[in-house]
């Protein structure tokens, strides 16, 4: 691989399931954190030019995503009802990662064992280039670590938020132009 890096030309983000049902199963105290993030994370994307994939799981029995993501999402991003765990294995939601014609996925949500690894593996044996963002994606107890170290083993990049916003911005110019529209940082995180 020449450039390890990715790239906001060449990525769009997928977010998976970021549902109450999901939310509810995580300690009380990480709930709020983990939903903020993939909300900046959204707004980031968008300011920057990188599409979004959403997904709900079974949204007429689960429900919608939570209301601050359908709001970051904005109306001309479709939430697909998500009818398998792993997104690559239901062809319109393949169809609409492949439309963005990026080679590299940016995943967060839940459930990162689940949902999340199941979509990470089948993106990357679609031909796609996947990245994880362990402060981004969530599982109840040791499930999230274990999520995490199955897509490291298969060949997936883990990393953060942070991570991945400095690989998106690459440089101080680009950096200054979008720091302004970013709104407030979630908790914890510094940039």
């Amino acid at each position: 691989m020449s450039d390890p890096l990715f790239h906001r030309s060449k990525s769009f983000l997928a977010v998976i399931d970021v549902q109450k049902l999901f939310v509810d199963k995580l300690a009380p105290e990480a709930r709020a954190p983990l939903v903020d993030r993939i909300r900046w994370l959204i707004g980031t994307a968008r300011r920057l030019g990188i599409p979004v994939l959403a997904m709900a799981e079974d949204i007429a029995r689960n429900g919608p995503p939570l209301p601050e993501i359908v709001a970051a999402l904005g109306a001309d991003v479709p939430v697909h009802d998500k009818r398998v765990f792993g997104l690559a294995g239901q062809p319109d939601i393949l169809a609409g990662a492949r439309a963005f014609q990026r080679p590299q996925a940016v995943l967060v949500g839940l459930e990162t064992d689940v949902c999340v690894a199941q979509s990470a593996l089948g993106l990357l044996a679609a031909g796609f280039r996947v990245a994880v963002l362990v402060d981004a994606t969530g599982s109840p107890g040791d499930c999230h670590g274990a999520g995490l170290d199955r897509m490291r083993d298969a060949g997936i990049t883990v990393t953060t938020v942070k991570g991945i916003f400095y690989e998106w911005v690459r440089d101080l110019d680009t950096l200054a132009t979008v720091r302004a529209d970013l709104g407030p940082l979630p908790d914890g995180m510094t940039l």
